[in-house]
């Protein structure tokens, strides 16, 4: 595995800023009561209302539950609006984001192309880490896995894959996924997400 210590893949200081103002905008811009958001995703109105705040660094499975309430990519959650993404992003550039309680670390290669809806995040997930997420409401969209290194087991609903580097995987979110690292070490590897 790679040292990730260097600054660039540090979160920045103002992730939790920017997930709050994120949260917050798509639910109003879905005209969501905080109690709506909470029945949707299964989320106390307490929790929803700490992140819109900023007081609590919410985990993977959090904003996982939260972006499937809002029926949103989870990248909307992390990443701010851009009226035209860069031709070019530098890995310096690219928004890095990591789980406070799984350090879990996802870091937004590409961002959504407002054409296609397509998008890159490297996921690593540390030794013996495991991320639920519940199955998306709203538009769904298609995931393709590209594992780069370590073991990863994936439940995709009731089917179950364990990957090697090198191993693809294609799936969806309309079912509930839960990603388990295996073996000695970390994990790492590249999910191109695109609508369906």
């Amino acid at each position: 595995m790679r040292n990730n210590s260097s600054p660039v893949d540090t979160p920045g200081p103002n992730i939790d800023m920017l997930i709050a103002t994120r949260l917050l905008a798509l639910r109003q811009a879905q005209g969501l009561s905080l109690a709506d958001l909470a029945e949707r995703s299964g989320v106390s109105k307490a929790m929803i209302s700490k992140v819109e705040r900023a007081q609590s660094s919410p985990t993977a499975v959090l904003l996982g539950k939260l972006a499937a309430g809002l029926g949103v990519a989870l990248a909307q959650l992390l990443t701010e609006e851009k009226a035209q993404p860069k031709r070019l992003r530098t890995r310096a550039e690219q928004e890095v984001w990591r789980d406070p309680q799984a350090g879990y670390l996802r870091r937004q290669v590409a961002e959504r192309q407002a054409g296609s809806g397509v998008e890159m995040v490297e996921i690593e997930l540390p030794r013996s880490a495991q991320v639920d997420y519940p199955r998306w409401s709203g538009k769904p969209y298609r995931q393709c896995l590209w594992m780069l290194e370590g073991e990863l087991r994936v439940d995709y609903g009731d089917e179950r894959f364990e990957l090697a580097p090198g191993d693809c995987l294609d799936f969806g979110v309309d079912r509930p996924l839960v990603f388990k690292a295996l073996g000695r070490g970390a994990c790492r590897y590249l999910l191109v997400a695109s609508p369906e």
